[in-house]
């Protein structure tokens, strides 16, 4: 298979901290509209790798490439324009804003300050935002305040920002913490619903969670890939059960 056929292809992916290689000549394939979980204990190198592919870090060296677009060098932003979607640990949500409006303010055209102070909100806008609040379980929520919401809503919300902008690739953190059982339930729902037309890359923790929605797992490990495939042969594998699932 060429790179093109991926939507991310990660080749000898190197980053050193002070002469600490945090990743360390990693090689990862994702597919497209592919659910990728990775897993690992604590300082495996997981959100570094996440940090890597949508800009917040740079590289030592190796390369990523996204749409056969070599990512390495390119800002975050661009990274952003080009299609990737990135959800961090804590929300980052407008709480003051209706959830209306925070969806709004996430479609593609109010990007820029100028976009966003001649910004019309059209039918085109509207549409958007009734399908993603739809899609994130908030259709009923449009005129509550974001700070409102509850956690897991709140999780949802930003996870609906990013769909705003349509992502190719979309890189999710811990998606579930502090959810409850219900809204677990529904965001692999919503997860899986999201995975049809991208692809998602998601760290987790909870292996009741992974189970339910990886296509394949990737088990990380001192900035190196200990295993892959899927959670059956991962949670089978020997070396796994030693560094992680073991303890």
């Amino acid at each position: 298979m060429s790179n093109t056929d991926f939507a991310l292809a990660v080749e000898d992916l190197t980053v050193s901290f002070d002469g600490f290689k945090a990743i360390d000549a990693l090689t990862l394939y994702v597919d497209k509209k592919e659910m990728r979980v990775i897993i690992g204990p604590n300082g495996a190198g997981k959100t570094t790798l996440l940090d890597l592919i949508c800009g917040k870090t740079q590289a030592s060296a190796g390369s990523i490439k996204f749409k056969n677009t070599e990512l390495t060098k390119l800002a975050e932003h661009k990274r952003v324009r080009l299609g990737i979607g990135r959800k961090f640990q804590t929300p980052s949500i407008y709480e003051n804003l209706s959830v209306f409006q925070n969806l709004e303010v996430s479609f593609p055209a109010g990007r820029s300050v100028f976009g966003a102070l001649a910004f019309q909100c059209t039918d085109e806008v509207k549409a958007r935002v009734q399908e993603v609040a739809t899609d994130i379980h908030l259709a009923d929520r449009l005129d509550t305040e974001a700070g409102l919401l509850s956690h897991g809503q709140k999780q949802w919300l930003e996870i609906g920002m990013l769909l705003m902008q349509e992502p190719e690739l979309l890189l999710l953190d811990e998606p579930i913490a502090g959810m409850s059982a219900r809204e677990r339930e529904l965001t692999a729902e919503l997860l899986q619903r999201i995975c049809a037309n991208r692809a998602v890359i998601v760290i987790e923790h909870d292996m009741e969670f992974v189970k339910r929605i990886a296509h394949k797992v990737t088990v990380m490990h001192q900035g190196k890939i200990l295993a892959e495939g899927p959670m059956e042969q991962v949670q089978a594998d020997p070396k796994v059960i030693d560094v992680y699932l073991g303890h």
